[in-house]
């Protein structure tokens, strides 16, 4: 029997978790610039004041439904091109050229913030909850860089799972020894699986590398809000983190942004020792990511006869429906039964 239900969020190209979306790089949005963004169904202009800071709101003007990407950011506020109506940071309309006072209007405004070099947006009401991070470098500053930007034709939470697939790193990757994952709740969002097992020693090249792990091959996965997930993998003296920014797009589908992170480092090579990891964190994730590229181009997903393999793909999929769901394109609360 298939786990998805009618009403579930996973996979679901109508609905998606309320949460931290990547909206766009961070370096594509100067100072006194503003860029159009359509993010889950919404249009939203999103510009960056002479402070810095980053705001996100509805794109159309009140009055006659222009779009504000086409305006002029002024200070930390910005003006509507169309006739020249004034909004805040907070979205309030402040100045009307033809009136000696503004009228009593306001635009929504979302909450952003700026992470591993992107613009994030809160999709959702109230006090937002922890950005995604690599549980790993909670309290480790990194360096970073933007990897490969990219559209698969499935759905984002169908393309997490490939992650904790476990039976597929032996048939498509070829890896021989039995990867069991341990799963844990960081918190209602975010949920990890570990990678628990040795094995493989009856292979050469597992006992050539045995020798750097003293446990288990390092491997673990974090996933936030069910679209954005973390790798982390290694031997023991050095481990690769790779992040995965995923975003739905129209007709369910996946546009994606991968982020390389390294712990900064100390002494007069360091930077060029974490561009050089950085490169190499790069060639890791295209290793495991070749191998799947087609089947995520052309899959229809239904799990309807899982395994005991498939234990953790089930695990993710239950832990994301129990979370709160919004509506495509109006980010309306679904009422869920």
């Amino acid at each position: 029997m298939s786990d998805q239900k009618p009403h579930a969020i996973f996979n679901n190209p109508t609905q998606f978790v309320e949460g931290w979306y990547w909206a766009l790089p961070s370096k594509e949005l100067k100072v006194g610039k503003v860029k159009a963004v359509t993010l889950l169904g919404r249009n939203l202009a999103i510009y960056r004041g002479i402070s810095g800071q980053v705001v996100a709101l509805d794109a159309y003007c009140p009055h006659m439904g222009a779009h504000l990407a086409e305006g002029k950011v002024e200070g930390d506020e910005i003006r509507c091109f169309f006739h020249n109506w004034k909004y805040n940071g907070d979205g309030i309309c402040i100045d009307i050229p033809s009136l000696e006072k503004p009228l009593n209007v306001s635009i929504k405004t979302w909450q952003t913030a700026e992470n591993y070099g992107l613009i994030w947006v809160w999709v959702g009401e109230g006090s937002p909850n922890l950005l995604p991070f690599v549980p790993e470098l909670e309290q480790v500053d990194c360096d970073y860089r933007l990897g490969t930007r990219f559209i698969k034709n499935c759905h984002p939470n169908v393309l997490l799972i490939n992650a904790i697939d476990a039976h597929h790193f032996n048939t498509v990757h070829n890896l021989p020894l039995e990867i069991i994952f341990d799963s844990k709740e960081l918190n209602s969002h975010a949920i990890t699986f570990s990678n628990t097992t040795r094995g493989g020693d009856d292979y050469g090249l597992i006992r050539l590398i045995r020798p750097l792990y003293k446990n288990e091959v390092t491997y673990s996965m974090c996933y936030w809000y069910g679209s954005t997930g973390t790798v982390t993998l290694g031997p023991d003296f050095l481990h690769f983190y790779i992040v995965f920014a995923l975003r739905m797009i129209e007709g369910g589908k996946t546009e994606g942004q991968t982020i390389l992170i390294t712990p900064k480092r100390s002494g007069c090579l360091k930077w060029g020792i974490n561009q050089g990891l950085l490169w190499l964190t790069q060639q890791v994730g295209n290793y495991f990511a070749k191998g799947d590229t087609q089947v995520f181009q052309t899959i229809q997903f239904d799990l309807k006869t899982p395994t005991k393999a498939d234990h953790s793909i089930r695990e993710f999929m239950q832990q994301v429906n129990r979370q709160k769901a919004l509506n495509w394109k109006t980010w309306e609360a679904v009422d869920q039964v």
